[in-house]
């Protein structure tokens, strides 16, 4: 990978907001002590590159712009994320209308939807439906809208960079060679992590392991955790490849991907990816909550940090299910995944299951089971028909009452 701090005299280049002058000074992070005031590190509208050098915004505004990819970090749930990302994308457009965006939160299959989106033949409502946001994403789409509307505003092209949640499932339970090549929506197989990504990953694994088995038994080498890493490799590999297709169209335009943090923290996930694509000018940026300790902000984690105000949590105003899903060839909904301490969890649902009927009303189509789960009141049961193997069973899936 370029080393982008020689060419800026030991810092590195970010992209000044649209919020701030040109000339806006670029931080230096100071992360060497434990003891010093986590908001020193990266204070709200500041750039901080970690053991970098002051540089002036016009020249991050000028390397940014030389770069073939900028990838763009987020946790899913931060709107003070995705408000800098969109004002990133705004700064970069400035300079280079050239543009492409790739997103982790939609899979391949759903890039003729992203085209229509962009070409402005599409509601907000109809492109959510044909993208399927809520099966494969079920984030807050309010988050995200800006920065599509801000690519179909400006007619930038927007790539679906990843995979189905079914195909990663399928290779964390069965490893990459365990799966067809025809099987794997033409993802090529991921360079092999280093050390540091294992050590980085496994206490990752750790929180989310199966029961029974103690978390200080994993280590390294342990058969399942490997092909949780491949699984996450995959995710990455996918999405590197997408970016490096991308540039590949006339113009070789400027490809920014929006994705979580942890697919670039380090270089080790989509970089490391791009870095064997024979993509090596990337740029990795991050927000940083003010206040997060000073001790994080360690050299090589990201090419440079902004400054936000720290992540709030976000009062859910409708209820929530917990579970990814697709909808089943044979009928109804298959659950692809659950999240851990959910409601679905709670209730006993399972990977595969296939809900029939919510409510006592036909699962029919992805927003059948949506529309149920977001009508249903605090403190209420949600009865449930699912279909487990050759078996038929009844679930409740009961909601907490409000917190008063």
């Amino acid at each position: 990978m370029t080393d982008f701090r020689s060419s800026l005299g030991g810092g590195f280049f970010g992209v000044a907001l649209l919020a701030l002058s040109a000339g806006s000074n670029l931080v230096l992070a100071q992360a060497k002590s434990a003891n010093k005031d986590a908001t020193d590190c990266a204070p709200v509208a500041s750039w901080v590159v970690p053991a970098g050098k002051k540089v002036a915004g016009t020249e991050i505004i000028a390397r940014a712009a030389k770069q073939s990819v900028v990838l763009l970090g987020e946790t899913h749930d931060s709107l003070e994320h995705h408000r800098w990302q969109l004002q990133m994308l705004a700064a970069l457009h400035a300079v280079r209308p050239d543009m492409v965006i790739g997103f982790e939160m939609f899979p391949r299959r759903v890039q003729k939807a992203l085209d229509r989106w962009v070409a402005g033949e599409l509601s907000e409502a109809e492109f959510l439906a044909a993208a399927d946001w809520d099966a494969v994403w079920n984030t807050e789409a309010s988050y995200y809208l800006p920065l599509f509307h801000f690519a179909r505003m400006n007619r930038i092209p927007m790539l679906a960079l990843n995979i189905d949640t079914r195909l990663r499932r399928e290779i964390s339970a069965k490893g990459f060679d365990g799966v067809a090549e025809s099987e794997r929506e033409g993802v090529t197989r991921p360079a092999a992590p280093n050390i540091a990504y294992l050590d980085y990953l496994l206490p990752i694994y750790r929180e989310h392991e199966r029961e029974g088995k103690k978390k200080s038994e994993t280590g390294r080498d342990d058969p399942d955790f490997r092909r949780f890493v491949e699984s996450q490799q995959l995710w990455d590999r996918a999405m590197a490849q997408g970016i490096q297709r991308a540039l590949e169209r006339p113009g070789r335009p400027l490809v920014v991907g929006i994705m979580g943090a942890g697919h670039i923290k380090h270089g080790y996930g989509v970089p490391h990816q791009l870095k064997d694509l024979k993509v090596a000018d990337v740029a990795m940026l991050l927000p940083w909550d003010s206040g997060k300790a000073c001790g994080q902000l360690v050299a090589g984690i990201a090419d440079a940090v902004f400054g936000v105000v720290p992540l709030v949590a976000h009062v859910q105003q409708y209820q929530r299910l917990g579970i990814r899903f697709e909808m089943a060839a044979e009928g109804g909904a298959r659950v692809l995944q659950i999240e851990k301490g959910s409601i679905a969890e709670t209730s006993g649902l399972r990977d595969s299951d296939v809900l029939l009927e919510v409510a006592g009303v036909a699962v029919k189509q992805t927003g059948d089971v949506v529309a149920a789960v977001k009508r249903q009141a605090p403190g209420t049961w949600l009865p449930l028909k699912v279909k487990r193997g050759s078996e038929m069973i009844e679930i409740i899936a009961r909601f907490p009452a409000a917190e008063r």
